[in-house]
């Protein structure tokens, strides 16, 4: 009897063995034990610390979607607002948003990205300061097998995957006919924004498709025309002092690039005492900008409806990291590929409609608007 039960005892451990050896499946099937085993609904890979969620074309980690956001700077207000807007709106979809700002140095947004990239995001929305250095950017990006979304700013000579923008050329002809309609006869001064930023160059294309039949027919003249480096309100102060010095403080109307050129350019008009004398337009509605509409001494802006960028290009990114069909509006040229796009409509925004736009909206509050207002 003792040699039965040893010998018992014997298959036993065999069998347990065995069953060690091959697994078990849940339909009494066995299997290798080098298969994969399920998780939840995640299947490991051969990396025991990382899995992809089904369904979902990523690999993350956490089964989170990361998207790197490489931002040129917060020197304008806009761009914190683009900031909040856009990290709010990727994690109500689900995606980790890892935020860098280079303060306009092109080094160190080169040197951001590659970290973002080492990091393991798996899609790069890019705000570029110059708009062709960061082609460098793509192609490490591209190495990575990282997708690249341009964030308003078109990124020159790259194969970028999609840019999602407002139509920049609108935003200059809503400039100009506004200023023209005030001023149809006269001269102009045009001061423009960073020369590396190609939204700069939109912006004056959209405002001389207006302007130029109008100096053709010598009812304009442009009399004073410069950039105003890295978007700086100083620099524009210094243009504008310039184009009065130039002309004899004898001109009738100004167009700046955004309000922070604006801002300075009107702060030379004050200490000349022409504020509030002669049109001067800006654009991104920010809260100085359009509190100046309200005070007489800056004539319109254009207002971009940032929420609904920022949402546009999350949405794009995370459909675009998990291998989903996106749709384009159309596609712009970067100089060497046909880019898919989606181009947001700018509106115009003067005294008349500040309050069904930008405060309807909830852009600005009524009472930061009109706090500086006349009682």
């Amino acid at each position: 009897m003792m040699t039965v039960f040893r010998n018992s005892r014997l298959v036993i451990i065999a069998l347990a063995l065995a069953g060690i050896v091959t697994g078990c499946t849940g339909d009494g099937t066995s299997k290798p034990a080098s298969a994969p085993a399920t998780i939840g609904s995640a299947t490991r890979n051969a990396e025991p610390d990382r899995y992809t969620p089904e369904g979902q074309s990523v690999d993350g980690r956490d089964g989170k979607i990361k998207v790197g956001f490489s931002m040129d700077s917060f020197q304008e207000e806009r761009w914190l607002k683009d900031r909040d807007l856009f990290k709010k709106a990727a994690e109500a979809l689900g995606a980790e948003v890892i935020v860098e700002s280079a303060n306009g140095d092109d080094a160190k947004q080169i040197l951001q990205a590659e970290s973002m990239i080492n990091k393991g995001i798996d899609i790069l929305v890019l705000i570029p300061h110059n708009a062709e250095s960061v082609a460098t950017i793509v192609k490490k990006a591209h190495s990575a097998g990282i997708k690249v979304i341009a964030y308003d700013r078109l990124v020159k000579n790259a194969d970028i995957d999609f840019y999602v923008s407002f139509d920049n050329e609108k935003v200059g002809e809503l400039q100009a006919n506004a200023i023209t309609r005030l001023v149809p006869k006269g001269k102009y001064v045009y001061i423009g924004g960073a020369d590396t930023d190609n939204n700069a160059h939109l912006f004056k294309k959209g405002v001389f498709n207006v302007l130029q039949p109008l100096i053709d027919k010598g009812d304009i003249t442009i009399v004073y025309d410069q950039w105003s480096k890295n978007w700086l309100p100083a620099k524009a102060i210094a243009n504008m002092k310039e184009a009065l010095a130039a002309n004899g403080d004898k001109i009738d109307a100004v167009i700046s690039a955004n309000d922070a050129t604006a801002g300075g350019v009107i702060q030379v008009l004050e200490s000349h005492g022409l504020a509030g004398k002669l049109p001067v337009a800006g654009q991104d509605a920010d809260l100085a900008g359009v509190q100046r509409i309200v005070s007489g001494t800056q004539t319109m802006t254009v207002y971009k409806p940032i929420k609904l960028l920022a949402e546009k290009a999350a949405e794009l990114a995370v459909k675009l990291a998990k291998t989903e069909k996106v749709d384009a509006d159309r596609k712009v040229n970067n100089g060497k590929i046909e880019v898919p796009s989606v181009l947001l409509p700018p509106v115009a925004v003067d005294i008349s409609n500040i309050d069904a736009t930008i405060i309807a909206d909830g852009f600005h509050s009524r009472e930061d608007v009109y706090k500086f207002a006349k009682r």
